[in-house]
């Protein structure tokens, strides 16, 4: 009995030792399985940038648009059809150009019975000035032989008054044809409105009128009026509006030197210098509006183009299109904080290596 229960215990202990050695293995290839398969991770690329974001001596980055200083949408001073449209959009306008014309046969015609009444009071008046001569001659005629006793005083009394009445009757017709002449020229004014000039040098950049619609200097009726022929441009007068943070308005000075970069051409820097701080805030976004001037334009700036502006410390003697090194960025979340410090997993030959930044 006793070496039967110790032959018993025998193949226990063995049984028990190959669970042990069955389960180790299965842990075992687990372990090297897991440790084979590769970690799934998102790859975030690095990318090289140049332009303001590389820009040395920046103490500030904005961003903002280009805007015009002059920039107008012509319109009449009256109320008018359209007959004629003279510009398109992209076209350069000189000072004084017409643009469109209207329908002006209403104040022609007015403008005709207005020189028509000129003529006729102008006539009026000059027969009454060749009656006052006559009477003039007939009253002296009389003073003369009143004093020869010819005639009697009455006669040259009545000659004097007939002289007294036509100088009256000349200053009132000469009243009327300054009357006729203040018509004329109200009206000559009414014809040239129906002229509408472009107010300044640019260029065209919307046609918003077309022959046989109404056009106004104010609005009405609705949409069938239109309030101008279209918009014009001085790109001369072409300059940067940034807003900047109330926190960083005290880095912004007049003549501060900038260099400007289009979304559209992100490898051109432009210089500029700061024109001046709009002396207010807007309460709702806490910015200051600051203007910025280019110091050489280009036909390659256009109105409402984004751009994005760094102030520097000094004016970069190197031109605007001298390379510099470019700047390595990479996304956000591609950077972990470990206690107080910023972190990245760099990718080299499929594995990953813990780099401070």
């Amino acid at each position: 009995d006793h070496a039967a229960r110790g032959g018993g215990g025998g193949r226990g202990g063995g049984l028990a030792f190959a669970v042990l050695g069955l389960l180790a293995g299965a842990a075992g290839a687990w372990f090297w399985t897991q440790r084979a398969q590769a970690a799934t991770v998102k790859i975030a690329v690095v990318t090289a940038v140049t332009g303001a974001g590389a820009t040395p001596g920046a103490v500030l980055n904005a961003s903002g648009y280009v805007t015009a200083r002059r920039r107008a949408t012509v319109s009449s001073k009256v109320t008018g059809k359209v007959l004629e449209v003279f510009v398109e959009e992209g076209q350069a306008v000189r000072k004084g150009q017409v643009l469109a014309r209207l329908d002006d046969s209403q104040v022609r015609a007015a403008l005709a019975v207005a020189r028509a009444q000129l003529t006729t009071a102008r006539g009026a008046a000059a027969e009454d000035q060749a009656r006052l001569r006559e009477a003039e001659r007939q009253f002296k005629r009389l003073s003369q032989l009143v004093d020869e006793k010819v005639v009697g005083r009455a006669e040259v009394e009545t000659a004097q008054a007939t002289v007294e009445s036509l100088t009256a009757r000349i200053a009132l017709a000469t009243q009327q044809v300054e009357v006729a002449l203040s018509q004329v020229a109200a009206l000559e004014v009414d014809l040239a409105d129906m002229v509408v000039r472009a107010p300044f040098d640019g260029v065209a950049i919307s046609k918003d009128a077309q022959p046989g619609e109404m056009i106004s200097p104010v609005s009405a009726g609705g949409g069938f009026t239109r309030t101008g022929i279209g918009t014009i441009v001085d790109m001369s007068s072409l300059e940067i509006e940034v807003d900047v943070s109330e926190s960083y308005i005290n880095r912004v000075r007049p003549d501060q030197p900038v260099e400007a970069v289009l979304d559209a051409y992100p490898d051109w820097r432009i210089p500029g210098h700061v024109i001046t701080t709009v002396p207010t805030a807007d309460r709702q976004k806490a910015t200051v509006k600051v203007r910025i001037g280019f110091e050489k334009l280009d036909p390659r700036i256009l109105p409402d183009m984004g751009v994005k502006v760094s102030f520097l410390n000094e004016r970069q003697a190197a031109a605007s299109d001298t390379p510099t090194a470019p700047r390595l960025l990479v996304p956000k979340s591609a950077v972990r904080t470990d206690g107080s410090q910023s972190i990245v997993f760099v990718v080299r030959d499929d594995r990953v290596e813990r780099r401070a930044v």
